[in-house]
């Protein structure tokens, strides 16, 4: 039996609304009704959205996500496509790790900074 989009809600951490989104824009598949017609999501479908979730933290643009998703839907014949896909923002989150590293630097000294004239 699958999970009302309430449950896969609270498990997702995705809102009903941002669950509802994903599908009409091609990010997940049309999800499987049940008998009343409401959605049902399974376990590989919780699956996915942790995926699009962290590919979405780390700052992939929705048409990318959904470009993904499409190579997804099209079947192992894409898995270099897709590889260089995740390449290609892996690159990115790089470099934003390396600048993020970089402004963490600078934060620290000047906290430091303040410390040692406050304890002088």
């Amino acid at each position: 039996m699958g999970m009302t989009i309430q449950e896969a809600s609270r498990k997702s951490g995705l809102s009903a609304h941002t669950l509802r989104y994903y599908e009409r824009i091609g990010l997940i598949h049309a999800v499987d009704r049940n008998m009343n017609g409401h959605r049902s999501y399974t376990e590989p479908d919780l699956s996915w959205l942790d995926f699009l979730t962290r590919l979405r933290s780390t700052g992939m643009p929705i048409a990318d996500m959904c470009r993904y998703a499409e190579l997804r839907r099209q079947g192992p014949e894409t898995f270099a496509t897709r590889r260089r896909l995740l390449e290609a923002h892996r690159e990115r989150v790089r470099a934003q790790i390396s600048q993020l590293a970089g402004d963490l630097e600078i934060l620290d000294h000047k906290i430091d900074f303040y410390n040692a004239r406050e304890n002088e």
